[in-house]
């Protein structure tokens, strides 16, 4: 019955706290200067967005929302974002992790061989458990 919308014009949005930001990860508009993509997914290159530069030379980086009460009939989960793969050979990842388990579960992935444009994508969870994505 209620949403959240994270765009991340002002901070990184109450889903994605400061703490939880693995060094690397950066906010940016397409105005930056620091190579594609130049916009957001409207086409607006001063909108802000979360990035991962190639060149940071690491192999993977996580980003972890806050907890996440448990889902019910009533009230889904549902997660829509748009994301950008630049390069080959990387895979973006969606994972879920419930308070029982110290494993993060794979529950969604794409390699985007459509590379170099926004994608959008709405994952919806279903968990019995409280869970951060």
């Amino acid at each position: 019955s209620s949403s959240q919308k994270c765009d991340f014009e002002t901070d990184l949005c109450q889903i994605f706290p400061e703490l939880n930001l693995q060094p690397g990860w950066i906010r940016r508009n397409g105005q930056s200067g620091t190579g594609s993509p130049y916009s957001d997914h409207t086409g607006n290159d001063t909108a802000y967005f979360l990035s991962w530069p190639s060149e940071m030379g690491s192999s993977s980086a996580t980003l972890m929302s806050n907890v996440f009460l448990p889902t019910e009939k009533e009230h889904i989960c549902q997660i829509k974002f748009y994301y950008w793969i630049g390069q080959m050979n990387a895979t973006l990842m969606v994972g879920l992790r419930e308070h029982s388990e110290d494993t993060i579960k794979n529950i969604w992935q794409d390699s985007a061989e459509q590379q170099n444009q926004w994608i959008a994508n709405t994952i919806t969870i279903n968990s019995t458990e409280k869970y951060e994505v």
